[in-house]
């Protein structure tokens, strides 16, 4: 994946969105739904009814970029929110991608003796 410059905000559309949608349908559901501005800068990340699929919308400074990802295995976890938007870290962006859990992730370790 191409990586987000820092500092750039990132909003999970919660709710299902339909997929057909591409660049213009999903700038709209920013504006209309979401109450932002598509063209700002933010990163804005879709997911579809059966949960597989999420769509990421992004204006660069000289165009929308669309970014599409497909598990082959798994859903994303996504919001339990029927509508609205969630932020997210660029972190918790990457664990989602990855098809883990980014509300919860647990330490494969836990620091036993101090100093």
């Amino acid at each position: 994946m191409i990586a987000a410059p820092a500092g750039m905000r990132v909003w999970l559309a919660a709710g299902r969105t339909d997929m057909h949608k591409g660049f213009d349908g999903l700038a709209a559901q920013v504006q209309q739904t979401l109450a932002d501005d598509p063209f700002g800068g933010q990163l804005f990340v879709f997911r579809g009814r059966r949960g597989d699929l999420v769509k990421a919308l992004w204006w660069d400074g000289q165009g929308l970029c669309l970014f599409a990802k497909r598990l082959e295995r798994g859903r994303f976890v996504w919001p339990a929110a029927a509508d609205g938007k969630v932020v997210v870290t660029a972190a918790q962006l990457s664990m989602l991608l990855e098809g883990i859990d980014w509300r919860m992730p647990r330490r494969t370790w836990q620091p036993e003796i101090a100093g």
